[in-house]
């Protein structure tokens, strides 16, 4: 898998749009779709920056720790 495919994965399995996607990460839509489309390509470390982000947010924690504002359980 090449890396405009795994940005296209990455993106889609978030369910993000393109613009949505695009304004979370500060790039402007027609960069992505080069990205997507294979035309160019974003460097290593950012791919790797957008994969961490979205597993943050996904998951709700890194290495144990809680989001900031997420309450627990036994808070009331």
């Amino acid at each position: 898998m090449d890396i405009s495919d795994r940005i296209k994965e990455l993106r889609k399995k978030t369910g993000l749009s393109q613009s949505k996607f695009s304004d979370k990460f500060g790039i402007p839509v027609r960069t992505l779709q080069q990205w997507e489309q294979g035309i160019s390509a974003p460097p290593e470390y950012l791919v790797r920056m957008m994969a961490y982000i979205l597993l943050f947010e996904e998951t709700g924690s890194i290495k144990g720790e809680e989001l900031i504002g997420e309450k627990r359980e036994d808070d009331k």
